[in-house]
């Protein structure tokens, strides 16, 4: 029962996601042709909501729900790695039609053809996990 309120944030996340759509195909196509701001717009207030509630944890010190200090380590200098994961992603999404949060919500949604980028993702998570300690990090 105490993971019912995960549950219930999960559900609440899809149906925003679903109503926003931002799991729809044509939207993600949209935006990888610059044809509008829709998704543009969702992931900008994404990424400020993000450095905003960031910033108030750093200022205020809040604690998490179990009381332990928040730690938020600050990122390691090197872009390569980052310019490198962000192109395998962005294929990855481009080729697909959908980022990786979405896989279950579009499950939920009947959209049956997305097991098959499921058992993609997890391949690569298998991939990488036997691949981590080689790869510059």
């Amino acid at each position: 029962m105490k993971f019912i309120k995960y549950l219930l944030v999960g559900f609440i996340f899809g149906i925003v996601l679903t109503k926003s759509e931002a799991v729809s195909w044509y939207r993600i196509y949209e935006m990888f042709q610059f044809q509008s701001f829709h998704m543009y717009g969702i992931i900008s207030v994404a990424i400020a909501t993000g450095i905003i509630g960031i910033q108030l944890i750093k200022k205020n010190n809040i604690k998490a729900i179990d009381g332990s200090t928040i730690m938020i380590k600050d990122k390691e200098k090197g872009s390569a790695r980052y310019i490198i994961g962000g192109i395998f992603f962005g294929l990855g999404w481009g080729l697909v039609g959908s980022c990786p949060g979405p896989i279950f919500i579009l499950l939920g949604a009947g959209v049956f053809p997305v097991v098959l980028v499921l058992i993609g993702a997890l391949i690569g998570t298998i991939l990488y996990g036997i691949l981590k300690d080689k790869l510059p990090h």
